[in-house]
């Protein structure tokens, strides 16, 4: 078989592809089938959106949040990288302050709508940026390979069964959007990943001028032409995110040669052109610097220097559009790294791989200040010390989930892998008098392929779905994407409604999910178990 032949037979529509959109690189998901109905209540109410920024490579975060009211016991643990004392933005009173290339978040905080987390981190820390990545990302724990990210288990929470029937006249726009080549952990889903990538800022103009980038005048030039195309066919998120953008004709100024800035400059166009997105994610990168951290003449410059400052020139822009945009209301912003970098500096003026740093999280709503207690470092600091955690990161995510999307304490413990929701804490991370704000849901449908009842359940509830006939399978399924039991495997001779019990005895409580497959049918049905 010919290649463009394999292509033709192998991409039907309505497939999910990383490819091109007249430049514009995506993974969208789309069907035709209606909306199904939302776990329990439907769809959680609320227009609220979190941006995630991404600090990729691990930043130092005593360099970033310097600890001024032990200024002596980090000078000493790092004389060849220090920030002069004189030179620090210091934060009111907490005895802490910022890098003074941070100028733009220095001016965020004194605003009040800055919140600084001292000290971020889960136990036994992993030092590996893949996995330290993908613990961050899935909020498993260091001895836990977890296949589904935070964000993307909340988005199936609130939109089961996607992509199927996805985007639809009652939800019609991205679940997530992720500026990068490819959407990450973060947004996976049990079954798929929940986002869609926009490639670079650049891809991004070149879909909503129509340009196209050319394809070589060879065989695979062809044939990627061709994979465009189908792909143009099928991609109905393109046209919601054009019609989005192209409604925004002014912004507020944003920096110029700085990348993040540009990433933050199209989620603020889209968030402000109605985008319904709750989640998306940018990715700055850079922070692994094991040498040359300063120049030695003057440490407040350097290679460090410069990403502080652009994540801050960055941050403030959106800051100020989103008020510009008025839209400030809505929007919060939040900053992670993989890790931190030990206390103690190397002799090649730089750092290396460390645990807990802090976390930044910005907007109108947020609570401002500094949250936890400067590090504590030892007189004597060795190679080996590391900064201990004093806030598990995933009590930021938890305390998102149910402060500022306004899930319930119960389905926001369900969300996370067995044996985490206990050691997690509600953070004073927001403002008081926070609402919802309340969007229309989409509506319930009484066509549901599978669904249970009761749910929640404590013991047992009773699992309920259409075959289409032939071979039947329903799965349970735990927030690791591990198989628990095939509750049902069954030839069937004709279509029809039939039900079969979950006996949930000995399970922990949480999220879990019944899967059906059919023929070439399958869906995901979550399932909430409470305690009695």
């Amino acid at each position: 078989m010919k290649r463009k032949e394999f292509l033709k037979k192998a991409i039907p529509a309505g497939v999910m592809l990383p490819a091109m959109i007249n430049g514009y690189s995506v993974k969208a998901f789309g069907a035709d089938s209606p909306l199904v109905q939302a776990l329990m209540q439907g769809i959680t109410q609320t227009d609220h959106v979190l941006v995630i920024i991404q600090l990729a490579g691990g930043n130092d975060g005593l360099n970033t949040v310097i600890p001024v009211s032990s200024y002596s016991d980090y000078f000493n643990a790092r004389t060849n990288i220090a920030i002069p004392q004189n030179r620090i933005l210091t934060l009111g009173s907490s005895g802490a302050g910022l890098h003074p290339s941070m100028t733009g978040m220095h001016n965020i905080y004194n605003n009040g709508m800055l919140k600084v987390i001292q000290a971020v981190g889960y136990p036994q820390p992993n030092f590996s940026h893949f996995r330290a990545t993908d613990i961050w990302m899935s909020a498993s724990n260091s001895n836990q390979e977890v296949f589904s990210g935070w964000a993307g288990r909340y988005l199936n929470y609130e939109y089961p069964n996607f992509p199927t029937g996805y985007p639809n006249a009652a939800s019609p726009h991205p679940l997530a959007i992720q500026i990068g080549s490819t959407t990450t952990l973060t947004t996976q889903g049990p079954q798929v990943n929940m986002a869609m990538s926009i490639t670079n800022p650049n891809s991004f103009y070149n879909l909503l001028t129509g340009t196209t980038d050319p394809v070589p005048n060879t065989p695979a030039g062809k044939e990627l032409k061709y994979i465009r195309i189908v792909n143009q066919q099928t991609q109905k998120y393109s046209s919601v995110i054009v019609n989005a953008a192209t409604s925004v004709t002014q912004q507020a100024p944003y920096p110029t040669n700085n990348s993040l800035a540009d990433q933050l400059k199209i989620v603020a166009r889209l968030i402000k052109g109605g985008l319904h997105t709750r989640v998306y994610m940018v990715s700055f990168g850079g922070f692994d610097n094991h040498s040359v951290q300063v120049n030695a003449a003057d440490t407040t410059t350097g290679t460090h220097a410069t990403l502080l400052q652009r994540v801050s020139d960055a941050v403030k822009a959106f800051q100020d559009d989103l008020q510009f945009l008025q839209v400030q209301d809505r929007v919060i912003g939040m900053t992670y790294s993989e890790f931190g970098r030990r206390i103690k500096s190397n002799s090649s003026t730089g750092t290396d791989h460390g645990a807990a740093a802090p976390m930044f999280l910005f907007g109108s709503k947020i609570d401002n200040g500094v949250l936890g207690n400067n590090p504590t470092i030892p007189t004597n600091v060795t190679v080996n010390d590391n900064v201990p955690m004093q806030y598990d990161f995933r009590s930021v995510y938890s305390t998102i989930l149910e402060k500022w999307f306004c899930l319930d304490k119960t389905v926001v413990d369900g969300l996370y892998p067995p044996n985490i929701n206990a050691q997690l804490q509600s953070l004073p991370l927001f403002k008081n008098g926070i609402s919802c704000n309340a969007v229309t849901p989409p509506p319930p449908t009484d066509d549901r392929i599978i669904y249970n009842s009761p749910n929640p359940f404590s013991n047992s509830t009773r699992i309920t779905f259409k075959t289409e006939g032939g071979h039947t399978l329903i799965q349970i399924i735990d927030t690791l994407g591990r198989v628990i039991v095939n509750l049902l495997e069954k030839d069937y001779a004709v279509p029809l409604t039939d039900s079969v019990m979950f006996n949930s005895e000995g399970l922990p409580t949480g999220i879990y999910y019944a899967r059906l497959q059919n023929g070439v049918i399958q869906k995901v049905r979550p399932m909430l178990k409470v305690r009695e």
